[in-house]
């Protein structure tokens, strides 16, 4: 049986800013599925990342996407989230004066009350946070602080992890995860990731590098320059781009 859809984009074009990034995307994500995109620097990866989440500043001008069979951009950056879209960032924004715990059991409550769930209480939501954070070798001291004050590389992507382990989402857009990662915190934040895995739960994950695809294996890899896909394949094209590079793949793309 055929797994359901759970992104559809088709023919999308966008801008960043007044520019032209996306040109002609067409890609589908079912449900399960772990897709990575892969590719030079300009090739507009990120901004795929920005356009789907509704970051401000990047705006899709033709072209559809749909989230679970809904007009993704119909809908806002809050009902993005609360139909369990989730971006783990690539460079996570420090937020002094707003207690990592407090955002996070908001964030749940707004996820759980759009859903038409009762709100979680205090006392279970500590439990449920604590074993998460353990899970993630992520001490105490740091659940008290301000959202990423202070933190390392490595401990805002732990964060980032703790939060999408927290709000369990549909898809999860994963931005160069592995971005500022040493050895021991990308295995504890890939494997934060797989833990999610589920056979339902949906993954995009934008990366440069092999190390995290060993990590978090995908089912499909995908070279994305000049605003498109130009090649897709399953893991293998992962270990050939890393062997060969690129330019194979984007003569006459314009990254």
């Amino acid at each position: 049986m055929t797994n359901k859809t759970i992104l559809d984009i088709k023919n999308l074009y966008a801008n960043a800013g007044d520019k032209e990034i996306i040109k002609g995307l067409n890609l589908t994500i079912n449900e399960g599925e772990v897709h990575a995109i892969m590719g030079p620097n300009g090739g507009g990866k990120s901004t795929l990342a920005n356009v789907l989440s509704g970051k401000p500043g990047y705006t899709p001008t033709s072209g559809s996407v749909t989230f679970k069979g809904k007009d993704l951009f119909s809908l806002d950056v809050e009902e993005r989230a609360n139909e369990g879209l989730f971006l783990l960032m690539q460079y996570p924004i420090e937020i002094e004066g707003v207690a990592f715990i407090t955002f996070l059991k908001h964030a749940l409550n707004a996820k759980r009350t759009y859903e038409g769930q009762k709100e979680i209480d205090m006392p279970s939501f500590m439990r449920l946070v604590r074993d998460e954070a353990n899970r993630l070798f992520i001490n105490s001291d740091m659940l008290k602080r301000a959202i990423n004050a202070g933190f390392s590389g490595g401990e805002k992507k732990k964060m980032e992890t703790l939060q999408m382990a927290i709000l369990q989402p549909t898809l999860a857009i994963l931005d160069e995860a592995d971005s500022g990662l040493d050895i021991d915190a990308l295995k504890i934040v890939s494997g934060g990731i797989n833990n999610l895995r589920d056979g339902k739960r949906a993954f995009l994950i934008i990366t440069h590098h092999q190390d995290l695809l060993e990590q978090i294996e995908p089912d499909f890899v995908h070279v994305f320059a000049g605003g498109r896909i130009v090649k897709s394949g399953d893991k293998n094209l992962a270990l050939q781009l890393e062997a060969e590079g690129y330019a194979d793949f984007i003569k006459g793309e314009k990254c």
